[in-house]
């Protein structure tokens, strides 16, 4: 199965590109199955349905969230019509939505998406992923009823993306690390033939801080005070994620590589 996981939609300029690239990218390189973060998507904070609706049909199978997943308040409904988003396994318990979910890809094939929030470094404290994770898995033995699995880890240390990526190796075919917005070099395949990177990027405008027009970050930096809210950078964005091959009969990565389309980064993908 070929598996095409995107980092975090920032506002208008990532919804633009995803929208323009996506579909290209869908028939060039033949994808079975295309998750997408979105937890920023609108206004760079939160997912509005409206939104959401636009980037399904780009050609995203599933939306992820993260800890934005509620800020637009219409996903607190919106979420429990809409099978195809997905909130983080351990966030609030009274959370509508689901932190997991088994999908059917174009070809017919079973693909697991499971979603988590990290601990460190957050401003919140969240339960423990590791064990919402761990639950899962066991409950969906890799290469069994799901083709493929894909873990999306929204977390802040790449250290603790790092244990998670170990902790699931052989039990998933892909742990993929979200939230900083800022693509990792580090894209590979684990001993146990789960394929890892700690960060997949934003797809974005990178003339920026992390997403974010560069001077009100840069204003709070220098003189420690607010003026203005953070708004969305609005220049070219690129497209940054993973690309993963897997094998059907055991659902282990057999290729992994880094994805960067359009926009200020080095280009990069599968061909």
């Amino acid at each position: 199965m070929k598996i095409l996981f995107l980092g975090d939609v920032m506002g208008r300029a990532g919804r633009a590109a995803l929208v323009e690239k996506l579909p290209k990218l869908r028939a060039d390189w033949g994808l079975d199955f295309v998750v997408v973060n979105a937890e920023n998507a609108s206004q760079g904070a939160g997912l509005t349905g409206e939104h959401a609706k636009v980037l399904l049909q780009a050609g995203a199978d599933c939306l992820t969230l993260g800890d934005h997943a509620f800020d637009q308040k219409d996903m607190l409904s919106f979420i429990e019509s809409e099978n195809r988003i997905i909130r983080p396994l351990n966030f609030a318990k009274g959370a509508p939505g689901r932190g997991a979910r088994l999908f059917e890809s174009r070809g017919g094939r079973k693909v697991l998406v499971v979603q988590a929030l990290g601990q460190v470094f957050m401003k919140r404290p969240f339960d423990d992923p590791f064990s919402a994770v761990e639950a899962v898995l066991k409950s969906h033995p890799l290469g069994g009823l799901a083709q493929a699995i894909l873990v999306d880890f929204h977390a802040e240390a790449t250290s603790e993306k790092m244990a998670m990526g170990h902790w699931c190796d052989g039990r998933a075919s892909v742990v993929v690390g979200t939230h900083t917005h800022v693509p990792t070099g580090d894209a590979m395949i684990l001993k146990g033939g789960t394929a890892y990177q700690s960060d997949a990027g934003m797809c974005g405008d990178y003339d920026s801080v992390i997403g974010m027009d560069k001077l009100e970050p840069l204003r709070r930096f220098i003189t420690g005070m607010p003026k203005a809210r953070f708004e969305p950078a609005e220049g070219e964005a690129t497209l940054s994620g993973v690309y993963v091959e897997t094998d059907d009969r055991t659902g282990r990565a057999t290729r992994v590589c880094m994805v960067r389309q359009g926009g200020r980064l080095e280009q990069s993908g599968p061909s």
